[in-house]
């Protein structure tokens, strides 16, 4: 049995960034920047004009000081003259400042008669321009790797950038074992159950960056695995759910040796999750989760999601982990690392009472795991506690 961080250690080197492809920027949210990309102008790429108003020069602004209109400028469509002293030219919000003019008079701070504008209420020290390359320069850089969020798609396409480079999307095939098992919607017999697992991390996988595959679920014999491990193939990870404890009818590991698998490691010194299991099958990454629920979805987010990272193109992982309050004292823990269900609020954490790993009730209502380290000693209220958001 070994620790997570060389569990999780084992697992990184057992995968590599994916390919890169080029997809539409239309496409592109939530997907991962995979090089580098350069903005191909200057945005704004003129000065313009941030209000409606008028456009004059600064060293002319005054109070009372007196203008003559000469032209308009609107968004699109810029004056082409040039301002000379005592002139001003309309402006809208977004236009091009008119070459002669560096300060915009807001329109609620003049008066107007025909041709004739008079400043009548103080103008303020703003210029009220937006300065060419003011938001961003042509050639300046979005760096990789990122996901990109709905704001990373409205700068790149003001950047000009109709098609980006992003990793392939991570293809896991998730096989779900076990004779107990019926699907959602299915009639389940006296001594079934409904398939939860799969549908989780399904939704799991998919919110870390991958496209998931649920295949159909494998009973406990030797050659429906074989068949589902043959479903697989073309996948960059799959995942087995239940199955790879050491009983009469956990076969996961029986079937994926004889298929070829390279084990890397069995067992984990962890709750909920400790009868894990990784390995390579040919091509692919092996992880076996556990069966029970809450275990599979614990695993999911300790493991699934550096693992995904790392086939994504990030380097590095990230420290998950925040800190909060305890708000209930706790007794100490024993000889396994803990991830317990618990609630944030307030700044404060507190871990549900119980700690079943099948009860998805206490799932769902969770919003962070609160780690406890091996043999962490009783703790009272008021301790700093480490987290990781779910």
């Amino acid at each position: 049995m070994i620790s997570v961080e060389a569990a999780r250690t084992h697992l990184l080197d057992l995968v590599s960034p994916l390919d890169m492809e080029q997809v539409p920027l239309a496409q592109a949210s939530g997907r991962v920047l995979a090089e580098d990309v350069c903005a191909r102008r200057d945005q704004p790429p003129f000065s313009a004009s941030a209000m409606d108003g008028y456009a004059v020069k600064a060293d002319e602004v005054e109070m009372h000081a007196m203008f003559q209109v000469i032209g308009e400028a609107a968004a699109g469509h810029s004056f082409s003259g040039k301002l000379e002293a005592g002139q001003a030219v309309r402006i809208f919000t977004g236009a091009p400042v008119p070459e002669g003019a560096d300060f915009v008079v807001i329109q609620e701070n003049v008066s107007r008669r025909n041709n004739l504008i008079t400043i009548t209420d103080d103008p303020g020290t703003s210029s009220n321009i937006r300065p060419c390359g003011g938001d961003f320069t042509d050639g300046q850089r979005m760096t990789a790797p990122r996901r990109l969020r709905p704001a990373d798609i409205a700068l790149l396409a003001a950047m000009n950038i109709p098609e980006v480079p992003v990793r392939r999307r991570p293809i896991v095939a998730l096989i779900s074992t076990g004779d107990e098992l019926v699907m959602p919607g299915g009639t389940p017999g006296p001594d079934q159950i409904i398939a939860s697992n799969t549908f989780g991390l399904k939704a799991m996988l998919e919110e870390f960056g991958a496209a998931a595959r649920i295949l159909p679920i494998a009973r406990d014999n030797e050659p429906a695995l074989r068949a589902a491990f043959s479903l697989a193939r073309g996948a960059d990870l799959v995942v087995t759910i239940g199955g790879a404890s050491v009983g009469d009818h956990d076969l996961v590991g029986k079937v994926a040796a004889d298929l070829g698998m390279e084990r890397a490691f069995y067992k984990v010194a962890m709750r909920p999750g400790k009868p894990l299991m990784a390995g390579r099958l040919n091509q692919m990454a092996m992880i076996g989760l556990p069966g029970n629920p809450v275990s599979a979805m614990v695993c999911g987010h300790v493991f699934l999601q550096p693992v995904l990272r790392r086939l994504l193109g990030f380097d590095q992982e990230v420290d998950r982990f925040q800190s909060a309050r305890l708000a209930k004292p706790l007794p100490a823990n024993g000889p396994r690392a803990h991830y317990m269900r618990a609630a944030v609020s307030a700044g404060e954490i507190t871990a549900f009472s119980n700690q079943d790993s099948s009860l998805l009730t206490v799932l769902s209502d969770a919003n962070a795991l609160m780690l406890r380290a091996p043999n962490d000693p009783e703790r009272a209220a008021g301790d700093m506690m480490s987290y990781i958001t779910i």
